[in-house]
């Protein structure tokens, strides 16, 4: 009983230490939804320029999406049109490239980590592009779109087929400001923090668990720690391999790579566990579903070079630079609750969550909250029924 308390105390106070951050980087993206249609997003994406997929990233990074619903969106904007390349390039940045990530990452790690998955991020989207040019055959690409058209069902379908952005006329303020657009930014912010929390307290129960139950030795073995070339050439390998199997996606897998880092894995290593949050097991099935078996296998390749590549090019300019911190200094929040700027933080975030949710309750968002997992059809339908009562 006391390992379970003790796990259980661990995962608490990592919770304490990221509300805040969480509920500011869910009402930054939940502002930005609100205001951009999606039928905006599909038109700026056809086709994989470099300029395209710049824009592809900065609206992946302005929708801030959970794992499934970046997965199901991307797939949405395919099927519409967008080009495949951009859409993966907005999948990988509305996952890896968003506020509450890096400020997450900030808390819990330090800045240098933040730093390094801004820049790890266009870089693996840069190396999967070239990829994508280099072995993406048209006829593996057809068979994709045609698979896509299908419709199959993956997870949070509904959700990703909302669009809940004002309609309105005016100026981004006029917009935001106005009537429709709190009542828009409630439903998205309630609606972000509903997709992500399943994956948000596996993470954190999983991590507080490795935390206090896996010695230190256990990782310092398999992450070759004593090593230093052997460490930074091992950790990007085997970071997105230990995702994979962790199942645990997006913000999720950050608490445990506090656990990782503590017990020895490599900086660049860090980085491409974290970004692996796009090729856990149940997401390669809904590839699978989404675009075929083929295709399927074509991004778990790809993406893992990727990743795996990117790594390499943190830790070697990071570690070049000087950027990286010390290992011995690392450590797993198990400070609980006190009277710091945490706190005052976390009540005034959490008085405006229930601000929001008040809102949200109010204006019909429960009906919304649960068609999430439904069809894309379902999320198209409860987009119009939207549309009427604003």
């Amino acid at each position: 009983m006391h390992a379970v308390l003790h796990a259980l105390a661990i995962t608490g106070s990592m919770t304490w230490e990221i509300t805040w951050a969480l509920i500011l980087g869910f009402t930054l993206s939940a502002v930005v939804q609100a205001v951009v249609r999606k039928s905006t997003v599909v038109s700026l994406l056809g086709d994989d320029r470099p300029r395209t997929l710049a824009v592809s990233a900065g609206l992946g990074v302005a929708s801030s999406s959970c794992s499934y619903a970046a997965v199901a969106l991307a797939r949405s904007l395919f099927r519409k049109g967008a080009d495949f390349t951009a859409a993966m390039a907005f999948e990988i940045a509305s996952t890896n490239l968003v506020v509450e990530l890096g400020v997450i990452l900030a808390l819990l790690m330090g800045w240098q980590f933040t730093a390094a998955e801004f820049v790890g991020g266009p870089v693996m989207i840069v190396l999967l592009a070239v990829l994508f040019r280099l072995f993406l055959r048209t006829g593996l690409l057809r068979q994709a779109r045609e698979q896509a058209r299908r419709g199959l069902a993956g997870s949070m379908e509904g959700h990703a087929a909302m669009d809940m952005s004002v309609r309105r006329d005016g100026s981004f303020a006029r917009r935001l400001f106005s009537r429709e657009g709190f009542t828009a930014t409630s439903h998205v912010f309630v609606m972000e923090w509903a997709a992500i929390l399943r994956d948000l307290v596996a993470g954190l129960l999983i991590a507080g668990a490795i935390a206090a139950w896996v010695p230190d030795s256990f990782w310092g073995a398999f992450f070759f720690e004593g090593h230093p070339l052997a460490a930074r050439l091992w950790g990007p390998v085997v970071g997105p391999l230990v995702a994979i199997a962790s199942f645990v996606c997006s913000i999720g897998n950050v608490p445990l790579a506090v656990v990782l880092w503590k017990g020895g894995i490599s900086f660049g290593g860090v980085v491409a566990f974290i970004f692996a949050d796009l090729l856990i097991l149940p997401i390669l099935n809904i590839y699978r579903k989404y675009y075929g078996a083929r295709m399927a296998a074509f991004l778990l390749g790809t993406f893992y070079l990727s990743m795996v590549v990117a790594g390499y090019v943190v830790e070697f300019v990071f570690g070049g630079l000087g950027l990286i911190p010390d290992q011995a200094d690392a450590k797993v929040p198990m400070e609980g609750v006190s009277w710091n700027y945490t706190t005052w933080l976390n009540i005034a975030f959490l008085l405006l969550a229930a601000v929001l949710l008040v809102r949200f309750l109010r204006t019909g968002g429960p009906a919304m909250l649960r068609m999430m997992g439904g069809s894309p059809e379902t999320g198209h339908a409860m987009t119009a029924s939207r549309q009427e009562h604003q």
